[in-house]
């Protein structure tokens, strides 16, 4: 995988290349970092990286709330020759230890309170854990810097775990030379400058996320990471950190059009940008009315490709509900059941190919194997694509629209959501002999997940008793809106617990 003389791809780290020295990379609680005491913070960490884990290729962990060890450690252990394992700051000590156990981690750092709430077995043989505190503190005083790397934009640099439809959470592999192209096409297409500061509410353990990251310093702006806890929080960051940019999921879209932004602080945002599911056509008229000033990008991405496509903003007041069409590096077809590259108005796939497509799934063949397939023979990439098992048309006038997902994935709130990985969890706490759960359309959270079980005979109170349990043993997002008790859980002709008729029947006594 090669770039243009003009536009060559290179490792990761060279991210901290693109700003001017005296300008703001990185606004933290502490201070604001400059781009030359980036450079400089980054080469002493990946110094001090490639000293405590000495081994090219070894996975590092964090674990910790947004700041300086989550922002510099994905272009720090990129300059170590280390792969860079972000764990979602949500995430509970059972999903936290299969991470850790399945990336064979090297290193957590994280903060002592999130560490401290992990059990005896929970962190691997061989796995040291640090709290972030310490670990920075040990930087601060590494006395040698480590000069930008020469190495292969094709070498891995990062593990996202991501949870699918069954089975735990997934880790997707992605090169230097994923990251660095998506950071340079969504500046492109965002058409982010110097001048521009991103706001980065979203979790840097996501692609979304850390996206808010890379492609900012690609056009050498500067980032403020927040972990709001209102939405009025987010109205006072714009206004005192002069934000222009702005990414959300639609949930907390519905919450930022909920509260009163001031015309003056609104004017600030230059654009607006959407992934994680699709916007309503109220809520697009709602923010093209609250930000005028602003351009809207509505997005379509997935994990395993990254991002796919992106709605032109002067296109959304007439195409609403559309995708777009496909982003810089991606090329987007729409794959009917034959096989063949469906006509317009057609339903089909969705496949992704190009230099965005991740490296598959982390020391998992079969699970790749059913994702990342050969490019469809008219694809002018070739080679490995991934086929995302969403069902889209494309139209006349070449925009794609959602249709629908084949699988039985949960996305909630923009977090994809395992219902086996909640299914296991209600089971594991032996009050329910079964366990059912799904996905059910909601205003705000886009699916809401719903728990229908049926209780273990002999225990006392279970219907008061799981909800506490639930909440030791998964993250909130994964928390269920209801639980719906039975007596009796339906099968079907096969003699399994029958899913559809499940799902159709809670979805038909929300509506009514």
């Amino acid at each position: 995988m090669s770039g243009s003389a003009d536009n060559p791809i290179l490792p990761l780290d060279h991210l901290a290349l693109c700003g001017a020295d005296e300008d703001d990379a990185l606004v933290l609680r502490e201070g604001v970092i400059s781009w030359k005491d980036l450079r400089t913070r980054v080469a002493r960490m990946a110094a001090w990286l490639s000293a405590e884990v000495p081994e090219k290729g070894a996975r590092v962990a964090t674990w910790a709330a947004k700041g300086e060890l989550t922002c510099l450690m994905p272009l720090a252990a990129a300059r170590a020759g280390l792969v860079h394992v972000p764990i979602n700051p949500l995430l509970k000590h059972a999903q936290v230890a299969h991470i850790l156990s399945d990336s064979g981690a090297s290193l957590l750092i994280g903060t002592p309170a999130r560490i401290n709430t992990l059990e005896p077995g929970d962190v691997p043989e061989g796995c040291r854990s640090l709290g972030e505190a310490e670990a920075l503190g040990r930087v601060a005083e590494f006395d040698k810097l480590l000069p930008p790397s020469s190495g292969n934009p094709d070498d891995l640099g990062a593990i996202l775990y991501t949870s699918g439809s069954t089975g735990r959470p997934k880790g997707v592999m992605l090169s230097h030379a994923n990251m660095w192209l998506g950071a340079e096409s969504v500046a492109g297409y965002l058409d982010l400058e110097k001048s521009d500061r991103t706001l980065a509410v979203l979790p840097l353990s996501f692609d979304y996320g850390q996206n808010q990251l890379l492609s900012t310093w690609y056009a050498g702006g500067c980032i403020v990471p927040l972990d709001y806890l209102t939405p009025r929080d987010l109205v006072k960051a714009v206004e005192r950190h002069a934000i222009t940019t702005l990414a959300a999921v639609p949930p907390l879209w519905v919450q930022v059009t909920e509260v009163e932004w001031p015309d003056a602080t609104a004017s600030r945002l230059r654009r607006l940008t959407n992934s994680g599911g699709a916007l309503t056509i109220d809520l697009v008229r709602r923010l093209r009315t609250m930000f005028p000033e602003a351009k809207l990008f509505p997005m379509y991405g997935l994990t395993e490709a990254f991002r796919s496509t992106y709605l032109d903003p002067d296109l959304v007041d007439a195409h609403p509900t559309s995708m777009g069409k496909a982003i810089p590096h991606a090329e987007i077809l729409v794959v009917n059941e034959l096989g063949c590259i469906s006509q317009d108005e057609e339903e089909g796939e969705l496949v992704h190919c190009g230099p965005l497509v991740a490296q598959g799934y982390w020391k998992d063949a079969a699970r790749t194997a059913e994702r990342f397939r050969p490019a469809p023979a008219a694809s002018r990439y070739g080679g490995i694509a991934v086929w995302s098992g969403d069902r889209v048309k494309r139209s006349a006038d070449g925009l794609l629209y959602f249709v629908g997902r084949r699988d039985a994935m949960i996305k909630s709130a923009g977090n994809r959501i395992s219902p086996q990985e909640v299914e296991e969890a209600a089971l594991s706490t032996g009050l329910v002999a079964e366990a059912v759960a799904l996905g059910v359309a909601d205003e705000r959270l886009g699916h809401a997940v719903h728990l229908v079980v049926r209780a273990a005979p002999g225990i006392l109170d279970p219907m008061e008793n799981l909800p506490r349990k639930l909440m030791q043993e998964l993250p909130n997002f994964m928390q269920p809106k209801v639980i719906h008790w039975r007596e009796v859980m339906p099968v079907g002709p096969n003699g399994k617990l029958d899913r559809t008729g499940l799902a159709a029947e809670i979805a038909g006594s929300v509506l009514s």
